[in-house]
């Protein structure tokens, strides 16, 4: 009883922090029929400013990073975004009602990594004094390409292997190859193919410039003046904006299985233990901070929301968007966002903050 009563107790002073707070005005204002609405070239703008200021702080952190404790969360993150995948197409593509393309787009999703989820988490350990490793940030592409190009290439394969087996039935091979033949090469450019177009995607873009000026350059200045300061007002009004957002696509839920419903509702809580745990064993071979453990469950309980819809649309064009965005926009990102508390918690249990 006292432990729900803690839990309850931490869930209730995060939902009054403005990270929180601003996402729940979000939704009620969406839920309300409020005609506010801010231009979408404005959140665009406030997206890539968050991302070039985490990427800047994660870069002027990698300066001074040793390599051996920045390349076991780097190889953890990336585990985790495969990992995620793996089970979403083990359950979710499994399920009655879900066709298996739309399972593995949204799992790809769920795997990928969401930068204001990440941006907020961030803000709130700042706003609590827990501290964490500055090259959290260069840990997103790790998780969020691992993952995107897990799914897309499972999926790919998946529609490669279904029109094989059509054509066997008329008599005619069109599709795969043994070793080596023609379906290898198809996969080795299909992989190629994503790993470029998600690099050059708007989010993935803007961290790794951030990231190369903080390695590269000396933008200090800049950083603490322009970049810093404005962090958490412009958070804030992402949070408004993503509240808005979720609301909006809890209707396009409607359109596909039930299935989906539960899968938003679940998957961040069973995806944030699969972080957690990977970050428990980064923490007992080089350190890693307990900061740095609830951030990279935070990474492995959101759900892309920027970079991978894009990519999902291009590279399995067969998928129902209502079905992956609606579940991962309308569902995941709030849970994954309202369970940022529950991590702070279980690693204030397991490892002492």
């Amino acid at each position: 009883m006292e432990i729900i009563m803690d839990i309850g107790t931490t869930v209730l002073s995060q939902l009054q922090k403005p990270t929180l707070s601003f996402l729940i005005g979000g939704m009620m204002l969406a839920a309300l029929g409020s005609k506010f609405e801010i231009p979408p070239p404005v959140y665009k703008f406030i997206v890539i400013l968050l991302l070039l200021k985490v990427g800047l702080g994660a870069g002027m952190s990698v300066r001074d990073a040793d390599l051996i404790a920045l390349a076991v969360p780097a190889v953890a993150a990336a585990v985790a975004g495969v990992a995620i995948v793996a089970l979403g197409t083990r359950t979710l593509a499994r399920l009655n009602g879900v066709s298996k393309m739309d399972g593995m787009a949204t799992a790809g999703l769920f795997g990928a990594v969401s930068a204001s989820t990440l941006a907020a988490a961030m803000a709130m350990l700042d706003a609590d004094g827990i501290a964490y490793e500055g090259f959290i940030g260069a840990l997103y592409p790790f998780m969020d390409i691992a993952a995107l190009v897990t799914a897309v290439v499972l999926g790919r394969m998946s529609a490669e292997r279904a029109t094989a087996q059509g054509t066997n039935a008329s008599g005619t091979v069109t599709m795969g190859g043994g070793a080596g033949g023609p379906g290898l090469n198809m996969n080795s450019e299909l992989v190629r193919g994503i790993l470029v177009d998600t690099l050059r995607s708007p989010a993935i873009s803007a961290l790794l410039l951030g990231l190369a000026l903080g390695i590269f350059a000396k933008p200090d200045s800049v950083y603490e003046s322009f970049y810093d300061p404005l962090f958490r007002g412009l958070l804030s009004i992402l949070m408004l904006i993503m509240g808005m957002e979720a609301w909006s696509r809890l209707s396009e839920l409607r359109k596909v299985a039930h299935a989906y419903v539960l899968y938003g509702l679940t998957a961040p809580l069973i995806h944030g233990l699969i972080g957690f745990g990977l970050g428990l064993v980064a923490h007992h071979l080089t350190g890693f901070s307990a900061g740095g453990v609830i951030l990279l469950a935070v990474m492995a309980a959101s759900s892309s929301d920027i970079s991978g819809p894009p990519t999902m649309r291009a590279a399995l064009p067969e998928a129902n968007p209502s079905a992956y965005v609606g579940s991962s926009t309308g569902l995941g990102t709030p849970v994954a966002i309202l369970s940022i508390p529950l991590w702070v918690w279980l690693a204030n249990l397991v490892i002492g903050i």
